[in-house]
């Protein structure tokens, strides 16, 4: 195939359009490469439009500051729809990691998992994925801080077997009625002597479940402290903006996002988690916002879905992804 010159020079400016995010401009390179030199210049001329795209830039930026994946990588109707048919559920994270390059651990919110099931998920996944662990329960809800240190030892001995792909370790609270905490204050007299005992690493985050508890006390808290405050969106808590309404609740150098939903709502029309059921289109056009405001600070962001939030927390990966990149 031969291609004119003048007819090429033509539907240049809509070409670059089009093929600005294929692999297009190489094999017109090729082609071009067979041509006179006129074609040769055209092409040229092509390939540096190609070249000053900014989309391949600004995801490489994703790349660097961004990571998103879902809360466990297994649920009901998972292999129906996220997994290939046939697979068997010891290769289900291997693929899951093909997938996305964060995952969040949800069963060790319930228990200390064994050092080897630890060895593999390291086995399982390539060099440059990270894991985010929840605490365990006996931690934040039965213990609620108070003589809880032997418990993270334990749990941070076993989950060093992930090595450099240990991430964020996530202290999840519930909420508390004033029989618990009558005041905001009283819980940050629990918390501040256990922050201090913490590690400089792992990196930890924390989330609370009470939103007037939100504010300077607890951000300069946590700040001090280097920790991150987890940005969640739940019923019960502030939409992405008012996180910031009573001051920066970015505490360090990453913020944790989690997308959560009302269980209580969506398990009332499902509890097989395999496609989308509620559009959250709006939201995460919120949550997009916010988090190129995070990526122009260059705070890391960890961003990690629920099946809860849409119904099917990989198409909702899917969703945030395309508008990130609109």
């Amino acid at each position: 195939m031969r291609v004119n010159s003048r007819g090429f020079s033509a539907w240049l400016p809509f070409a670059a359009l089009w093929v600005k995010n294929s692999a297009l401009p190489r094999i017109i390179c090729e082609m071009a490469s067979r041509q006179s030199p006129e074609v040769g210049r055209h092409e040229a001329c092509f390939c540096f439009m190609i070249s000053r795209m900014p989309d391949k830039a600004s995801s490489k930026e994703n790349a660097a500051y961004l990571r998103v994946g879902t809360s466990s990588f297994t649920a009901e109707g998972w292999e129906k729809t996220f997994y290939p048919q046939g697979m068997q559920a010891r290769d289900y994270l291997s693929y899951y990691a093909t997938q996305f390059d964060t995952l969040e651990i949800d069963a060790t919110f319930y228990r200390i998992p064994a050092e080897s099931t630890v060895k593999g998920w390291y086995a399982k996944t390539p060099t440059n994925f990270l894991f985010a662990l929840k605490a365990p329960q006996e931690i934040t809800h039965e213990r609620v801080l108070v003589d809880a240190e032997p418990v993270l030892k334990e749990f941070l001995r076993v989950t060093e077997h992930l090595g450099e792909k240990r991430g964020p370790i996530l202290f999840q609270f519930q909420y508390f009625n004033k029989k618990a905490f009558a005041a905001p204050g009283d819980f940050m007299a629990r918390l501040k002597p256990f922050l201090e005992k913490l590690p400089s690493e792992p990196r930890f985050a924390l989330e609370i479940r009470n939103k007037t508890w939100l504010g300077p006390a607890l951000y300069d808290l946590l700040r001090k402290h280097n920790i991150a405050l987890a940005l969640i969106d739940h019923p019960w808590m502030p939409r992405p903006r008012e996180w910031f309404t009573k001051g920066d609740a970015i505490t360090t150098d990453f913020t944790y996002i989690r997308w959560l939903g009302d269980r209580k709502a969506i398990e009332e029309l499902t509890k097989t988690w395999d496609t989308t059921i509620v559009d959250r289109t709006r939201d995460l056009q919120d949550w997009v916002e916010a988090c190129r405001n995070f990526m122009k600070r260059k705070i890391r962001v960890f961003a990690f879905a629920n099946n809860h939030y849409a119904g099917h927390a990989p198409g909702t990966l899917r969703l945030f992804t395309e508008l990130m990149e609109k």
